[in-house]
C-alpha cells in the first residue's frame, strides 16, 4: 500500500462533499468579485470561498498537524511533512459562465512531493484521482482505471491550453505556437479538466504558463498515475507552477520540449543580437 492510500478514502469523502456547495451556485445567479484590484480580471465567487473553508475545516479536524495551502486563504503551516493543496474551483471563469469545464482540486504532498491528487466535477458526477502509480475515474458508481495515449508523434497529438492570454511574453507565445503548429488538433479551454483528459487518454498535451502551485500540484499524481509526464518547459520539477507541460507519455513530452527549447533559444539569440 502506498503512503497516499492511507489518505485516499478520507480525501474522496471530503472532496465529494463539496459538490453540494458547487452545485448550489452553478448555473444560478451569482455575484462575482474581482481579486485583481483592477489590473486584470481575476474572479472569485462565494462557491470558491465556501468550498475552501469547508475543506480547510474538515482537514484541520482530521489532520491537525498537516499544513494547508489554498487559493483563497492564507497558508497554514503544519508540524508534519504533509501538506494539503486546495483549489476550490479551478476554472472559475468557466464556472461563472455555466460551462462544466471546472473542478475542485485537492492534493496531498509529503516532503514537498505530490503523492495524492483529486479533481471533482460534481455536475458531471466525475472524480479523477491518482497516487502517481495508478489513476482512476469514478463516474457515479462506476470505477475505471485510467491510461494515457501511446501517441509518439506531435503530428498525431491533440493539444489543449486554457487560454492564449496565459502566454504573456513573446517567447512564450512563440514557444507555444511552435508546438501548436505541429499537432493534429489544438483547442483552448478546459482548465483542470483538460489535464484529467490527458490521464483519460483523450488529450496528448496540455501546455500553459503562469500557473500557481495549487493549479497543478493536485493534478500531477493523476497524470503520472495514468502513465503521463508533468514538468516545467525545461523538463524540471512542476510543483512550483509557472510554465507547465503535461504529456501523455515520454516520447510526446520529449518531442514538445525539444521544439519549444529550440524556439526559446532562437528567441534569446535574436534578443541578444537586437
Amino acid at each position: 500500500m502506498s503512503l497516499a492510500d492511507a489518505y485516499l478514502e478520507t480525501a474522496l469523502e471530503l472532496i465529494q462533499d463539496t459538490g453540494e456547495i458547487a452545485l448550489r451556485y452553478f448555473r444560478q445567479p451569482m455575484s462575482v468579485d474581482d481579486k485583481s484590484g483592477g489590473s486584470s480580471f481575476d474572479p472569485v465567487t462565494q462557491a470558491d470561498r465556501e468550498i475552501e473553508a469547508q475543506l480547510r475545516s474538515d482537514l484541520s479536524e482530521r489532520y491537525p498537524d498537516h499544513g494547508i495551502v489554498g487559493e483563497e486563504e492564507d497558508d497554514r503551516a503544519g508540524d508534519s511533512a504533509f501538506k494539503w493543496i486546495i483549489d476550490p474551483i479551478d476554472g472559475t471563469r468557466a464556472f461563472m459562465s455555466g460551462m462544466p469545464a471546472w473542478g475542485t482540486l485537492l492534493g496531498l504532498t509529503h516532503e514537498g512531493r505530490a503523492i495524492l491528487g483529486l479533481m471533482n466535477q460534481p455536475y458531471l458526477e466525475e472524480t479523477f484521482f491518482g497516487n502517481s502509480e495508478e489513476a482512476w475515474l469514478l463516474h457515479g458508481t462506476e470505477l475505471t482505471q485510467l491510461s494515457t495515449r501511446t501517441t509518439d508523434s506531435l503530428d498525431d497529438c491533440v493539444l489543449y491550453s486554457t487560454h492564449p492570454d496565459l502566454f504573456t511574453q513573446d517567447v512564450e507565445k512563440r514557444a507555444y505556437a511552435s508546438v501548436s503548429e505541429r499537432v493534429k488538433l489544438m483547442r483552448y479551454g478546459g482548465d483542470c479538466y483538460s489535464y484529467c483528459l490527458v490521464a483519460h487518454g483523450q488529450v496528448d498535451l496540455v501546455i500553459e504558463a503562469g500557473l500557481n502551485p495549487y493549479d497543478i500540484v493536485p493534478l500531477i499524481p493523476i497524470i503520472e498515475g495514468a502513465g503521463g509526464v508533468v514538468t516545467d518547459w525545461q523538463g524540471g520539477d512542476a510543483h512550483a507552477g509557472g510554465r507547465i507541460i503535461a504529456a501523455a507519455n515520454e516520447a510526446v513530452h520529449a518531442a514538445a520540449i525539444a521544439v519549444m527549447g529550440t524556439t526559446v533559444t532562437t528567441a534569446a539569440i535574436e534578443l541578444q543580437d537586437s
